[in-house]
């Protein structure tokens, strides 16, 4: 664990790899140091944003480091069921790469429980993992320039829903009518950090 003093209200904690990150954001967000305003869990590091008229780097770093991290601790942000149509435009070149033919991808995406770990990208696009192999694949070698709204898609160990239309480089094996972001909702953004998800074929 290395921290790191981000701007002038900011701590970032580098932990190297998503188990350790998520570990330490379950650890935090059950008792958050005093002061601390927001956590913002990414790949391998969290970062603390601090008020800076309730608390310092230094102290907040101190606490940080006698916090006991329980191995596999994931943060709780509830359960979500996500009804998929399996027929986005990579299903078959997914289930090449991974030799599970498009019935096997659908039912390997169906058949696990997968969860937020950070958000990024576009605001309200999460990043799922789940805890099935078989399902990592690289991003397209050439990424789109026009993914539509709800498109369901795969990328290295992440599954994700693409909250807008955008460019977009994973492999779209489905879509859902799903809402990922709505600014008119509070909060805006279906899946947070810590969401249980399910994904479900719809008919």
């Amino acid at each position: 664990m290395r921290l790191r003093p981000c701007g002038d209200s900011g701590l970032l904690v580098e932990l190297g790899d998503l188990d350790a990150v998520l570990a330490l954001y379950a650890a935090l967000e059950q008792d958050p140091p005093q002061g601390v305003l927001d956590l913002v869990p990414a790949a391998a590091t969290l970062l603390l944003v601090l008020d800076p008229a309730g608390t310092d780097v230094e102290s907040v770093a101190r606490q940080v480091r006698s916090v006991e991290v329980s191995g596999g601790s994931r943060p709780d942000g509830g359960d979500l069921e996500v009804p998929v149509v399996y027929d986005g435009d990579d299903l078959a070149e997914v289930g090449e790469l991974t030799g599970l033919g498009e019935r096997g991808v659908v039912e390997a995406h169906t058949g696990q429980e997968w969860t937020v770990a950070f958000c990024g990208f576009a605001p309200g696009f999460g990043y799922l993992v789940g805890a099935d192999p078989r399902l990592h694949v690289p991003r397209r070698s050439s990424p789109r320039t026009r993914v539509p709204a709800g498109a369901v898609a795969l990328a290295g160990e992440f599954a994700g829903v693409y909250p807008r239309e955008s460019p977009g480089g994973w492999q779209l094996i489905g879509r859902t009518e799903l809402v990922a972001w709505d600014i008119d909702r509070d909060p805006p953004a279906l899946l947070v950090p810590g969401t249980r998800v399910r994904f479900v074929e719809a008919s």
